[in-house]
């Protein structure tokens, strides 16, 4: 049991993560075993590189929490065992995660979650999970971007290459 002390720190510091976190995500994580939650927080921790972070509260400590920040749009999904999955970058990095590892473990629900300010249920983070990621967008941006501009030298070159192998094939005629 937290003493009440114990529960206004929990309070201020989920408040201080609510303030700087770019978005998050609610989970019920009942009917997990302790190993696969351990090993959902250590993927977590690994591929996250500090900007994820995971973490079990009273629904009580986040409903306090929340109140004066945009995660108060989604406060009536603090119910039942509630785990907040917090993210301080790479939005859709954490949201694939816990996709991932819903798939695995049929218990596990993504309930909702607060992308860009904005409140999403568990079907629009599936959606967004299931998106390329920035990196794979911004790759084939730079594909096409290069394919096209390789294709407009080659358009432009074309005519002075056409009247070099006529030339060329004037000099190798005879009695030329």
């Amino acid at each position: 049991m937290l003493s009440r002390a114990q529960k206004e720190e929990q309070v201020a510091e989920f408040k201080q993560k609510f303030g700087r976190m770019t978005s998050v995500y609610l989970v019920d994580y009942r009917g997990i075993d302790v190993e696969s939650a351990n090993q959902l927080r250590r993927r977590i921790h690994s591929e996250g590189g500090g900007d994820f972070e995971y973490r079990v509260a009273k629904n009580s400590v986040l409903r306090r929490a929340c109140v004066g920040t945009d995660v108060a749009q989604i406060a009536e999904h603090f119910q039942g065992p509630t785990a907040v999955a917090l993210c301080y970058g790479d939005d859709h990095g954490l949201a694939k995660i816990l996709l991932d590892f819903a798939k695995d473990h049929e218990a596990f629900e993504v309930r909702a979650g607060l992308l860009e300010g904005r409140p999403i249920d568990g079907g629009e983070i599936a959606e967004f999970a299931n998106l390329p990621s920035l990196e794979a967008l911004r790759a084939t941006l730079v594909g096409l971007i290069q394919a096209t501009a390789t294709k407009l030298v080659r358009i432009v070159a074309e005519p002075g290459a056409q009247i070099a192998r006529v030339l060329a094939a004037k000099g190798r005629e005879p009695g030329a």
